[in-house]
């Protein structure tokens, strides 16, 4: 079937068991390709193709949305952490 695939995902990355070392990131791709992604250890929004350069220039912009993003290692990524750690323990 021809059509286009959008879509935004979100993910928490880390290795260290005090999450320490945790990153929130936040990525918008176009038919599989990441166009541009918030990294919470950049601290900004990249873009990675012509449309996405645009799309982080223009987030960028908002410092608001920024310290919004970046709050989401606290507030989503550590609490979720510890609920999925904490089933995966309980299992061992």
């Amino acid at each position: 079937a021809d059509g286009f695939y959008e879509y935004m995902m979100s993910e928490c990355v880390y290795s260290t068991s005090d999450y320490s070392d945790m990153v929130y990131l936040q990525s918008y791709s176009f038919n599989k390709v990441v166009d541009v992604q918030f990294n919470s250890t950049v601290g900004k929004c990249v873009g990675y193709t012509e449309e996405g350069v645009k799309y982080a220039e223009d987030w960028n912009k908002d410092q608001a949305r920024l310290e919004q993003l970046k709050a989401q290692v606290d507030a989503f990524c550590i609490p979720n952490a510890q609920i999925s750690d904490s089933a995966v323990r309980d299992k061992t």
